[in-house]
């Protein structure tokens, strides 16, 4: 008896059975679209609250008061009249107060860029002597103050009232920026690198000067824009150590001619009405247009350091 047997065709293709998927749930088939939704909103409106308040400041600016108390203007100027531009371009304190912020700035964040590199490289150097003990008293004096009396007899000892350097010189080191460059330093800037440039024959100052720094350059860009911003604003350290009102930035002046224009307004005689309506209109307009007038320079020049100032401040960021 012979057992017969079929012959097996190696021609037909076998079907692969393939696992029978689960249907998915609800969640999954809208929850990633639910949440790209809400976040996508969420974005918008803080978008649409950081920028229309500055939107309305420049569209008030070159409007009439009167239709903005009547609310009129909220998407498009309504009156539209540069009044208040005139009147404060017309003063010169204007442009004398320009012209000390821009020395203002540009020499105190050259001085306080330059203190902070040097002084956070130094402290980076784990063959520093002291250096645990120095970044304790730097540490410290971030959570105990002199206060304002010791800070004003200070300076006033140091022969620096009424100068230039009594605004540049006493919050040149901030010890928050110089432990983020220190850390930067630390992360990014390896020992190796030092030891093969000593081997080379490099000295400290030519290591730092032709290695450190051109590979710094998002954090210098940080501590730039830092400092500049920090400095454009500043008005507190002139209010209290100037007396002469040539040297004064341009923010303690607008605030001057806005203090004058708000005490004119309400100066006039219960009688005069028209002379206090016509007070009250210019030191509205001029209210809004010194809000423009100090703030578009740096919302100008910003936008161009941003790419550096993002990248600066992650790998600069304490870890």
């Amino acid at each position: 008896m012979s057992l017969r047997t079929s012959p097996i065709n190696i021609d037909t293709p076998t079907r692969a059975v393939s696992p029978r998927r689960p249907k998915p749930t609800l969640r999954e088939k809208y929850g990633d679209r639910a949440f790209n939704i809400t976040a996508t909103a969420i974005l918008l409106l803080s978008i649409l609250a950081v920028v229309y308040p500055l939107y309305f400041i420049v569209i008030a600016s070159v409007s009439d008061p009167n239709a903005i108390y009547e609310g009129k203007v909220w998407l498009f100027p309504s009156g539209v009249t540069l009044e208040g531009y005139q009147r404060i371009f017309a003063d010169s304190r204007i442009w004398n107060g320009l012209g000390n912020t821009l020395i203002y700035t540009v020499l105190g964040t050259a001085i306080s860029v330059t203190t902070i590199l040097c002084g956070a490289y130094a402290l980076s150097r784990k063959d520093m002597p002291g250096r645990k003990i120095l970044m304790l008293l730097f540490v410290i004096t971030m959570f105990f103050d002199g206060g304002l009396i010791t800070k004003y007899l200070v300076v006033r000892d140091l022969g620096m009232l009424n100068s230039v350097w009594a605004v540049v010189l006493p919050g040149a080191v901030g010890v928050w920026n110089l432990i983020i460059a220190r850390s930067f330093f630390e992360h990014t800037i390896p020992n190796e690198l030092r030891e093969a440039a000593q081997m080379d024959g490099a000295t400290d100052f030519k290591f730092f000067f032709k290695m450190v720094l051109p590979l710094s350059k998002p954090l210098i860009m940080l501590m730039i824009m830092i400092h500049v911003v920090a400095q454009w604003n500043s008005f507190f350290d002139a209010l209290i150590f100037l007396n002469d009102d040539s040297k004064y930035p341009l923010q303690l002046v607008l605030r001057n001619i806005l203090i004058q224009s708000d005490v004119s307004s309400t100066g006039t005689t219960g009688g005069d009405i028209q002379s206090y309506a016509a007070a009250q209109r210019i030191a509205e307009l001029t209210k809004y247009a010194m809000i423009v007038v100090s703030s578009l320079p740096l919302m100008i020049a910003l936008p161009f350091m941003q790419k550096h100032f993002t990248k600066g401040a992650m790998i600069g960021a304490v870890k």
